[in-house]
């Protein structure tokens, strides 16, 4: 942990509110296309992010920092997204080039359009179709960039697992839009 994020950690449980509105400038855009991305409407990601710090503000000073407060938050908001996605399915985009697709222009003609808009259909439905980690750690990946070994203490998993999930869903949905 950073010298900079002890010293939040420290006014943090205090309950020092600069510290906590502090805390949510940093984190509250990040988890939110987090969650935007895990549960696909912009509702439920905001729900979502804030009964994350919700949970960060009662939970606080339970925090030993055995991780960093960004692996923490992450982690809470993983959690609870991976409750609210077994209780409801949204669907979610993903950008084609990341599975071998790539559309060389935004005004495409019609036809391509079509083509388009039928592989993206064909992405939603085998993300919905990816287990719950593949997804989560695809998503956490791809969208917001993370590095496996982040993804990994997030998850709370080894780093190897997580390269194979991320692997896995990426072949899935290769073969699915393929197909």
């Amino acid at each position: 942990m950073t010298q900079e994020d002890k010293n939040l950690l420290s006014r943090l449980k205090k309950g020092e509110d600069t510290a906590f509105n502090e805390l949510v400038k940093t984190y509250q855009q990040q988890i939110y296309q987090l969650a935007k991305r895990i549960l696909g409407t912009h509702h439920e990601a905001e729900d979502l992010t804030q009964e994350v710090f919700i949970k960060v503000h009662h939970k606080i000073r339970e925090f030993r920092g055995d991780a960093s407060l960004f692996t923490w938050i992450y982690r809470i908001a993983v959690n609870l997204a991976l409750n609210a996605q077994r209780k409801r399915r949204f669907k979610q985009l993903v950008s084609l080039d990341v599975i071998g697709f790539s559309i060389a222009s935004k005004r495409a003609a019609p036809d391509q359009e079509t083509e388009r808009n039928e592989t993206l259909r064909l992405v939603r439905a085998a993300i919905d179709k990816l287990p719950e980690k593949q997804k989560i750690v695809f998503t956490l990946r791809h969208d917001q960039g993370l590095p496996h070994t982040e993804i990994a203490k997030i998850m709370n998993r080894e780093e190897g697992t997580v390269r194979a999930n991320y692997h896995q869903a990426l072949r899935k949905l290769r073969k699915a839009v393929k197909s």
